[in-house]
């Protein structure tokens, strides 16, 4: 009985240290359209999209960023009413012509 307890003690001071970290570890940290990834600022499409519908949101447009992100038709009518925002200029630049080079007509 005793190699019982000396066993099943032993197996739960092992059981800790896979639960040991938070959970909030998998949380994706965003400031504005950067992702904190390694210790280092990125831009990521994740954040981009999350930031995107923040300043939709400004503009009176109530959209979630998962809509934006699994839906490029509403991504694509998010950025022709709130394209021209500086804050959101990158993130939307695909969707405008003006912002292609070549093709010369």
């Amino acid at each position: 009985m005793e190699r019982i307890k000396t066993a099943l003690a032993l197996g739960l001071t092992l059981i800790p240290p896979f639960f040991a970290t938070p959970a909030s570890s998998a949380y994706i940290r965003c400031e504005d359209s950067y992702q904190l990834v390694n210790g280092s600022w990125i831009a990521t499409p994740y954040c981009e999209d999350e930031y995107l519908a923040s300043v939709a949101t400004a503009y009176g447009e109530f959209v979630s960023p998962p809509e934006i992100r699994n839906n490029p038709g509403t991504k694509e009518e998010v950025c022709r009413l709130v394209g021209n925002d500086i804050r959101v200029n990158d993130i939307c630049s695909p969707y405008f012509d003006s912002g292609r080079r070549g093709g010369g007509d």
